[in-house]
């Protein structure tokens, strides 16, 4: 359970009213866990945050599939973010990100043999998340990797889940019942 109550249309800000339900009739019901059941206390925030989410996660971004993956991965790991690992290490495995690279990511191992799409996001998202800046030879082997769009992409998409990851870890929401991988080793 999250440290605040499950969202209702009496807790939401009133002037928000018609976000909050359109973000519900969208998903069927009050999201109760996951960062959308923290974020949706302020509904127009979180309606906006859907389009950027959409982008990022979907056929319009430029990255492959894999690469999104990982990139979410990635920064779970770096955020220690459970919830966001749990929810996208299956997805990234389905990708076609191997069981080693998975389990060495969550288990803070080497990781050898990665392609060059792979070695550019992980040396991107580390550097960053561990310096917070990126040196000009690690933005040149992204960009060499991505372009400049994909560049912009994978940073957005990195920034948008470490957004989501803060929420989830300030608020203390919990793992769901029916986990699909191992915990991160925190």
């Amino acid at each position: 359970m999250a440290r605040i109550p499950i969202a209702s249309r009496e807790s939401v800000p009133q002037d928000q009213l018609g976000a909050f339900d359109e973000l519900v009739s969208q998903r069927g019901s009050v999201p109760d866990t996951g960062p959308i059941a923290i974020m949706i206390n302020v509904p127009e925030l979180t309606r906006r945050g859907e389009h950027l989410r959409a982008y990022v996660r979907g056929d319009e971004s430029s990255l492959t599939a894999n690469v999104r993956e990982l990139a979410m991965i990635l920064t779970a790991r770096e955020m220690d973010c459970q919830f966001i690992w749990n929810a996208h290490a299956a997805f990234g495995r389905r990708a076609g990100l191997s069981d080693e690279l998975v389990d060495n990511l969550r288990d803070k191992k080497d990781l050898p043999g990665l392609s060059a799409d792979e070695s550019a996001v992980v040396n991107y998202g580390r550097e960053f998340f561990r310096t917070h800046k990126v040196s000009q030879s690690t933005f040149d082997a992204a960009q060499s990797q991505f372009g400049v769009r994909g560049l912009v992409e994978l940073t957005n998409l990195m920034g948008y889940y470490s957004s989501l990851a803060f929420n989830i870890n300030a608020f203390d929401v919990g793992l769901p019942d029916d986990i699909t991988e191992p915990p991160l080793p925190v």
